[in-house]
């Protein structure tokens, strides 16, 4: 009994302190960013060997929150075996230069640079001179000024290693003058290179040697950014010229990626032709085509592309594997049946607004040896559930886009349902029924993770009992019930009763939607050790007729822990507003009405459930521990633990 007593009162004074630093760091080493972030608010021992930790791990990525200078500070000390940083830079400006620039990232990521000025990029080519990729975007936008072409030039100057350039910003705020000459220097590693926006005429010129002065023209000029494979672009107009000059110069292309945004319809200049179109592969080596013209502006389309240049382009196209054609309103089913039949390796296809696509596109889709696995048809209104059948008919589909296809109804569900490897399906607009989910419920919604319905009109409250089987094991973390009129409280009482874990649930524009919902969400248990409302990163309620100030309580901490986005109305207290900021700084709030958690302009169809969702309510009392100090409720855990 002695020696029982004298164990319990070894072990009651045993701590983790006693452990050697180093054996502690070692373990921790071996961690990520997010594992080493949840240990730090455990113990002191922890978080003091997590404190050190940060001036020699390797990566650090901090994209879920978006911290002030003076909380991100204390977390970016000095460390010469940083490689890696990815941050969000919503609440920094300038000032925080000197601690997100480290001398040996090799990767460097700075998302919503609004707040910076362009000399981030020549200060990045000043002190990161082993930088490999190089993302930036939103840089300078809140400060209505050009961005003065040296400072690129001092980037490229330094960054003579620079294998991947993104810059998601205008950049046509560069001077024009001396942009073209800047990129001829241009670190030759270059093999990729995304821009947010260019005019046509700024790709022309930057992409077309320049002729010196003692040169003729018929000399041969070397070719600017001759090493690029890939190449993604959002312009103005693509015009025959711009598509002459992308393919005349750089020779090792495999991945081209254009979309354009016309304010007015498009002249003969200025717009894509059957002659354009066919210059595209002309060196063999494309793997991967995206041609969009965006109505998000004006309504315009690629009225002088044909079948005729679709045959001429699916001619050097048989080693495609991924196409994607929007705004082609003059191919039709001879135009896109070319493609599927010529391009037997292809594994992706999108096509928006192909007012021409008829069932027939997939009439003989089983004759070909194609496996799609990732398949977008948006806008394509006279496809029906037919046509859908015969697509399915390739049963290794893991994404499947038919938004606002207002021909597909239930029938087109029942034959979904026998992919049992789809991850992702978006149906919004569609003319399906409650009793038609039901479909999904027997076969694919065991795989689902992403599901969209927004604004099918036809479903009621009684689709969540027919989506969501009792018997059935559910995988789904994404779920769009947005704008369907029908929904009401009691179908969110039915979907909190069935405890799926969602990560993300918009509701946006469901008028009878109201406070009750929000007090269901924030409630509702998943299991018996955790509340359904924890789960939820991404919540959407703009515009719901029943949101009330009521509701904001529930939205506070301690509910909802892990939210990081939330939308809501524009008629919202903006005092209300603030309060919810100031009880959580670091959720990301929209009241505009804008769409919440896109990451970019590209299509980004297939990677609805590809998202990394780390626990992140352990980043904020870290964040706030290391300024504001959180000896007392590491005290309070350790006592506990106790």
């Amino acid at each position: 009994m002695a020696k029982s007593s004298s164990d319990s009162g070894a072990h009651k004074h045993m701590s983790l302190d006693l452990l050697p630093s180093a054996l502690l760091a070692t373990v921790m080493t071996k961690l990520d960013i997010a594992s080493i972030r949840s240990l730090a608010c455990t113990c002191k021992a922890f978080h003091s060997c997590a404190s050190h930790m940060l001036c020699f791990i390797p990566s650090f990525h901090l994209l879920d929150v978006a911290p002030p200078s003076e909380y991100i500070r204390p977390l970016l000390p000095p460390n010469p075996y940083l490689r890696s940083l990815k941050v969000d830079c919503m609440r920094l400006d300038d000032s925080s230069l000197d601690c997100l620039l480290q001398p040996n990232l090799q990767e460097l990521c700075l998302h919503n640079c609004a707040d910076f000025s362009g000399r981030l990029l020549s200060q990045v080519g000043h002190y990161c001179k082993d930088l490999r990729f190089l993302y930036l975007s939103s840089l300078a936008e809140k400060r209505g000024r050009s961005i003065d072409v040296s400072d690129l030039e001092v980037l490229f100057g330094g960054c003579t290693q620079l294998e991947t350039l993104i810059l998601m910003f205008d950049v046509s705020m560069f001077l024009r003058h001396n942009f073209a000459r800047v990129w001829s220097i241009a670190p030759a590693t270059l093999v990729s290179l995304e821009m947010g926006y260019i005019s046509s005429v700024m790709v022309t010129e930057l992409l077309s040697p320049p002729v010196l002065p003692y040169q003729s023209i018929e000399h041969i000029r070397p070719s600017i950014l001759p090493g690029v494979q890939k190449l993604c672009l959002s312009v103005d107009y693509i015009t025959d010229t711009m598509i002459s000059t992308i393919t005349n110069n750089i020779n090792c292309l495999t991945h081209l990626d254009l979309r354009d945004s016309p304010i007015m319809e498009p002249r003969l200049a200025f717009d894509l032709t059957n002659a354009g179109i066919q210059q595209i592969n002309l060196h063999g080596r494309l793997k991967h085509l995206s041609l969009v013209r965006s109505q998000e502006i004006f309504p315009a389309y690629f009225k002088r592309v044909n079948d005729l240049g679709i045959l001429l382009m699916a001619d050097r196209c048989s080693d495609m594997e991924s196409i994607c054609l929007g705004g082609f309103c003059q191919v039709t089913d001879t135009g896109f049946r070319t493609i599927l039949h010529s391009c037997s390796k292809i594994f992706k296809l999108r096509i928006y607004h192909g007012p021409h696509l008829t069932d027939l596109v997939f009439h003989d889709i089983a004759a070909t040896s194609l496996t799609l696995t990732h398949v977008s048809l948006r806008w394509c209104n006279l496809l029906t559930n037919h046509g859908v059948a015969r697509l399915v008919s390739n049963g290794n589909l893991s994404v499947l886009d038919l938004r606002d296809c207002r021909n597909i109804g239930d029938e087109a569900l029942q034959t979904i349902s026998n992919l049992s490897e789809l991850k992702a399906l978006l149906i919004d607009g569609s003319d399906i029924s409650d009793m038609g989910l039901s479909h999904l419920s027997k076969g694919a919604m065991r795989s689902l993770v992403s599901l969209s319905i927004r604004g099918c009109k036809r479903l009621t409250d009684n689709c969540i009992s027919f989506l969501f089987d009792e018997s059935s094991i559910c995988e789904l973390r994404e779920l769009d019930l947005s704008n369907i009129p029908n929904l009401s409280d009691a179908g969110i009482l039915l979907l909190a009763k069935r405890r799926i874990p969602l990560l993300e649930l918009r509701m946006r524009q469901c008028p009878l939607i109201s406070d009750t919902s929000i007090m269901v969400l924030a409630s509702m248990k998943v299991d018996e050790e955790g509340w359904y409302g924890s789960s939820l990163r991404l919540l959407d309620l703009y515009n719901c007729g029943g949101i009330t100030q009521l509701s904001f309580q529930w939205l506070k901490k301690p509910y909802f822990p892990r939210l990081r986005w939330l939308g809501v109305s524009s008629s919202v207290s903006r005092d209300v507003l603030d309060t919810l900021s100031r009880n959580r700084p670091f959720l990301h709030i929209a009241f505009h009405g804008e769409e919440l958690g896109m990451t970019g302009q590209w299509d980004n169809s297939d990677d609805l459930y590809m998202h990394d969702y780390d626990e992140v309510d352990e980043l904020e009392q870290w964040l706030e521990g290391e300024n504001e100090g959180d000896d007392e409720d590491i005290q309070e855990a350790e006592n506990n633990a106790e």
